[in-house]
């Protein structure tokens, strides 16, 4: 039997790299993929080489493979928000923010497939989360199953997509890095990784760099300061 393998949906932030550290605890040979899809904070392109160095230091590192990084501007422009375009971060009257980009998911996971057929892997692993999200409908686990089946049934083989973070909230994804790879790890995803909607690296934070006020950095400041106090408690 071949090693199993996996697929990596890494965009450089905090949950692609603990979900990257997930996999590289979990399988054999692992390779990541990037998209460009004209992201107003594409620092994190830059940030994900940064990180992705980082992690092949670390224990496990060596079975980390190629990375790949697809141009889908096209398509972040059919699909502006406030993630692609100088919009203001607001919610929007059908209840979502305006930082959704229609059918991101769907289709990074469905140009991750063809790359993962063509390379030989089965299993996509994404940091997707359902706990901790800005109301995404395709950050769902039943938006992923669905997704699922429909890649397993177009490409005629089994395409498994893992979210080892779909039911975790940031303070437990803070300590999910601890587990998999400690302080190290945690420092290097503090430090490297790229969350912030606005695109700002700015002064380093106790969580990291950001604005500090979009809904990303609110998040992961706020999953910061659980897990530390659930440490002291």
């Amino acid at each position: 039997m071949p090693a199993p393998t996996a697929l990596v949906l890494f965009s450089g932030g905090q949950d692609s790299a603990t979900s990257l550290a997930w996999a590289l605890d979990r399988y054999d040979r692992v390779e990541t993929v990037g998209f460009d899809y004209g992201q107003r904070h594409a620092v994190e392109m830059s940030a994900r080489q940064d990180v992705r160095k980082g992690m092949q230091a670390l224990p496990g590192g060596d079975r980390l493979g190629e990375d790949f990084v697809i141009d889908l501007t096209g398509y972040g422009a059919i699909a502006e928000s406030a993630l692609t375009a100088e919009r203001e971060i607001e919610m929007q009257a059908n209840g979502l923010p305006s930082t959704f980009v229609p059918g991101r998911n769907l289709v990074f996971l469905t140009v991750a497939s063809a790359l993962a057929y063509r390379r030989g892997h089965g299993v996509l692993v994404g940091g997707m989360c359902e706990t901790d999200y800005s109301g995404y409908p395709d950050c769902r686990r039943a938006t992923i199953d669905a997704t699922q089946q429909a890649l397993t049934l177009g490409l005629d083989v089994p395409m498994r997509v893992e979210t080892p973070l779909m039911h975790l909230d940031k303070g437990q994804t803070w300590a999910l890095a601890a587990e998999l790879g400690g302080a190290d790890l945690v420092e290097l995803i503090r430090v490297r990784s790229h969350t912030c909607y606005r695109g700002e690296r700015g002064a380093l934070h106790d969580w990291g760099h950001g604005c500090g006020t979009c809904p990303a950095c609110e998040l992961r400041a706020a999953g910061w300061q659980a897990w530390q106090e659930a440490r002291t408690a």
